[in-house]
Order: structure tokens, then sequence, then C-alpha cells
């Protein structure tokens, strides 16, 4: 498993380095996953914090800004 840091520095890349998008999604994506949402990346939720599989989403691609955005309407 790769280092939380070296996650967020490719999940804040994917959202255009920019750190309020990322904080958004991030949040939004852990609310999500707080209130039943399954992970889209294979790590436990009841081990992982909710905050940090939603950057290992963002991460691995399962999770952009335009799709999350239309997705939360």
């Amino acid at each position: 498993m790769q280092r939380i840091e070296e996650i967020t520095a490719k999940a804040l890349e994917k959202m255009g380095n920019d750190r309020y998008r990322l904080a958004l999604v991030v949040a939004q994506r852990a609310e999500q996953l707080a209130n039943g949402a399954a992970p889209l990346v294979s790590l436990d939720k009841n081990k992982i914090k909710f905050a940090d599989i939603a950057l290992f989403e963002i991460a691995e691609d399962k999770i952009t800004l335009e799709g999350f955005v239309e997705s939360t309407r």
C-alpha cells in the first residue's frame, strides 16, 4: 500500500492541482461513504478513514470532478 502523502499528491494532480476542488470532492465522497455507499476501490471502510478512501478513489480515476458533480445533483 502506498503512503497517504503519495496518494494525496496523485489525487491533487488529478484535480488540476486545485486544493479547493480536491477538498470539495473528498468531503462529499467521504460523506457518501459514511452514509453507506460502497467504496469503488478494494479497501475496508471499517479500517480506513472515509477521507482516505475518497483520496484513493480520486487517485485511481474512479471519481472525477465532472462525473461527481453530475451524480450528486
